[in-house]
């Protein structure tokens, strides 16, 4: 408890910090004895007297925020720390924070609508059928605000068209899917993707749905383009699967690369010391853990292969959609072929140009190499060893010294089974995508023979 009100106390004092050096190069007469005297002040009187020293603490509160890259606020800090000068604290914070809170720029996050629950959409009509009929909220009283934490409206607006804009950089499709977990570390935590997914699903750019399979899978659609999201249908939830399987096998990958290397690692260090025979097992618990390295990798490729086609689906249709309005819009501005050919040829030379640059760039790379050239060989001689010698000794060592390795190996198994199972229904799961079909070969087992068309 000492450990984490420490931590509390040490994060504190490094936001006081930097807040303080933000006011002396925001304000520049911020630590003018007079001045502070007139701005700390109660805010007293008639609006029209106190409303520009009002309008002064609103606008440097919403650019302290800013600097800090937070939206969700506690009064206590803003009162306490932010502003704080030798011991004194603003006298108007407090109401500073209750007309802010009227005039709809402090948000409880408490009153925010939840999209991940049941009926949330009816909170939202009453309260957009109030405001039509002029009903507006109570007031707060003037002795301050009681919840303990606020959204920054004008910085929750500014942080999701962030959120949407980061997805559009790494999508080509219309809207995109994603899950819960990621959305959260994009949004930078579990309050603010709350807040984030409140505001995207109250503007109807984003929805939040639920795959119900044995394991709960929560994802979240957004809207890329200028309109609406568009409903969930049966193949946004195959992809929601398909997306989470796909992050889960990036977990094992990394969980199989820690394993080997350290395997390597304790492999290297038995031959520097000469110790033939525990480099000899590490060796081969390395061999174990890249076979189970190899089989997860296949099913990752197998599972993105499915999804990438899908999103060529929908790019296609994109571009097929791109291609009729630029032929409408040269024809509305009288543009020719001659110089649309140029601008073309323009930007050919200019992807070669690059194309010589990252050419250059990666041939630096392949110069890094791992030192102690003799330990090296000799590991390769060692796995040569392993090679021929019977298979049943390198079960046995598995089993006795890789107990880690086999149930990595057993937990890829179980997701490859699962993947096997998981059948892209060709009556509800591709009813809305046509035009595009995914050719069966005997490499690839998971890709049958279907029409997709874009969700």
């Amino acid at each position: 408890m000492d450990v984490e009100k420490r931590d509390i106390e040490e994060a504190e004092e490094m936001m006081m910090k930097m807040v303080a050096d933000f006011l002396r190069k925001e304000v520049r007469d911020w630590d003018n004895e007079d001045k502070m005297k007139a701005r700390f002040k109660a805010l007293s009187g008639q609006r029209c007297d106190w409303e520009p020293l009002y309008l002064f603490w609103r606008d440097l509160i919403i650019k302290v925020a800013r600097h800090l890259h937070i939206f969700i606020l506690r009064p206590l800090h803003i009162k306490h720390l932010w502003f704080r000068q030798g011991g004194l604290s603003p006298l108007c914070l407090d109401r500073v924070l209750v007309e802010m809170y009227n005039a709809g720029d402090l948000l409880p996050v408490t009153h925010l609508l939840d999209p991940t629950t049941e009926g949330w959409r009816l909170p939202q009509i009453l309260r957009k059928a109030a405001h039509v009929m002029g009903l507006s909220r109570a007031s707060t009283p003037l002795d301050g605000l009681t919840e303990d934490c606020y959204v920054l409206a004008p910085l929750l607006k500014e942080k999701s068209l962030e959120v949407v804009k980061c997805f559009s950089e790494n999508h080509w499709t219309p809207s995109c899917i994603i899950t819960m977990k990621k959305f959260q570390e994009i949004c930078g935590g579990s309050k603010e993707a709350s807040a984030i997914l409140s505001y995207l699903s109250e503007c109807r750019k984003a929805k939040y749905f639920v795959v119900n399979k044995i394991d709960r899978i929560e994802g979240v659609k957004v809207c890329l383009d200028p309109g609406v999201v568009s409903s969930i249908t049966s193949i946004d939830y195959n992809v929601l699967h398909l997306i989470w399987t796909v992050e889960k096998l990036e977990q094992q990958l990394d969980l199989i690369d820690q394993r080997y290397e350290k395997s390597k690692k304790s492999a290297l260090a038995s031959l520097k010391g000469r110790n033939k025979s525990a480099a000899l097992r590490y060796a081969k618990e390395l061999k174990l853990t890249s076979q189970s390295r190899d089989k997860c990798t296949n099913l990752l490729d197998r599972v993105e292969e499915v999804l990438g086609v899908i999103a060529d689906a929908e790019s296609s249709n994109k571009v097929s959609e791109a291609i009729q309005i630029s032929t409408q819009a040269l024809k509305d501005n009288q543009t020719s072929i001659e110089e649309v050919t140029l601008c073309l040829q323009d930007l050919d030379e200019n992807i070669d140009s690059l194309k010589q640059v990252d050419k250059v760039l990666g041939s630096n790379l392949a110069l890094a190499e791992i030192g102690d050239e003799d330990l090296e060989d000799e590991f390769t001689k060692l796995e040569l060893e392993i090679e021929s010698q019977p298979s049943q000794n390198l079960v046995k060592v598995g089993i006795d010294d890789s107990t880690g390795v086999a149930e990595v190996s057993a937990a890829t198994n179980s997701l490859s089974n699962a993947l096997s199972n998981l059948n892209l229904k060709e009556g509800a799961a591709l009813e809305s995508v046509t035009g595009y079909s995914v050719k069966t070969t005997s490499k690839n087992p998971v890709s049958k023979e279907a029409n997709l068309e874009p969700a």
